[in-house]
């Protein structure tokens, strides 16, 4: 995978995905959201990659949008009026998505949509859609020089990338309005005491303890860790459990069949598994929301 504004890596089965305009700060563009569109997009079916960790180049994960672009910096056509019927009705049209629809959210439902577990390595500045596009991650993790800002009222905008679904499922709603009302920049120690990232690194050790975490990941069987990612997003978000209940059956159903007979072998035999599925081939009720 070549990219203008990415760095991607393989190796072990672990992506290693690097914001990668380091003389920016690594500013998000438009064709920075298209190309991680792509990535995400192409690592569904990528059956080398069962896991992604995501950084930053230099010493910023993301400095936000690039708002030195000409025009509108975020892309939008200012000729249309939209409206939310046309949302609910257009929304996939060439013209909205390009003229329309947040770039930062486009990304945001990439990686909701994503077969593979992702972890965010926050090395350095995450503000603006460099916050929300982590709130979309399964597992934050943050070097002692990062820091993490919601900043969008300050500059006269709202929150963006889906992050109104996500950070207050993340950080409780009162946490992510303070944090949104005030446009606060977070040091990492705050940002462990609201559960936003799991631990704080030195800036050496970050991107090791993702890959200690990835690697726990990527030898367990490909079906069931994106049927767990899928399930446990969008099964707390139904509203009821009977929901749930109807997706976990058919679930069980299936990985019972194939890695869950192996897994239960190699538990008798007292050896490793050997899981032979692959997340590019999931069982026929997958996607079951669409």
């Amino acid at each position: 995978m070549n990219y203008n504004t990415l760095k991607v890596e393989i190796s072990e089965y672990i992506a290693t995905l690097t914001l990668n305009r380091p003389d920016a700060l690594n500013a998000f563009t438009v064709e920075m959201a298209n190309e991680l569109i792509h990535f995400f997009e192409s690592a569904n079916e990528d059956d080398d990659i069962r896991a992604i960790v995501v950084t930053g180049a230099g010493r910023a994960f993301c400095a936000g949008m690039d708002l030195s672009v000409a025009g509108n910096v975020f892309g939008l056509n200012e000729d249309l009026k939209p409206t939310i019927d046309d949302m609910n009705e257009k929304l996939d049209d060439p013209e909205f998505i390009q003229g329309v629809r947040d770039t930062g959210g486009r990304v945001t439902l990439a990686i909701y949509d994503c077969k593979k577990p992702v972890i965010a390595a926050i090395n350095g500045a995450a503000v603006g859609i460099g916050a929300t596009m982590t709130c979309a991650m399964d597992i934050r993790l943050c070097s002692e020089f990062g820091k993490v800002g919601f900043v969008f009222n300050k500059i006269g905008i709202t929150p963006e990338a889906c992050s109104t679904w996500f950070l207050p499922r993340i950080v409780n709603m009162s946490t992510a309005l303070e944090w949104v009302y005030t446009g606060e920049i977070h040091k990492p120690e705050v940002l462990l005491q609201a559960g936003y990232i799991k631990s704080i690194h030195k800036a050496e050790e970050l991107l090791n303890a993702a890959y200690t975490i990835a690697k726990k990941i990527v030898n367990f069987s490909p079906v069931a860790v994106t049927l767990s990612r899928q399930m446990m997003y969008r099964n707390a978000a139904t509203s009821h459990p009977v929901e749930a209940h109807k997706v976990d059956s058919l679930a069980i159903f299936y990985a019972s069949m194939k890695d869950g007979k192996e897994g239960v072998q190699s538990f008798l035999d007292k050896r490793d598994p050997n899981f032979e599925s692959k997340a590019s081939d999931m069982p026929e009720f997958y996607p079951w929301w669409e």
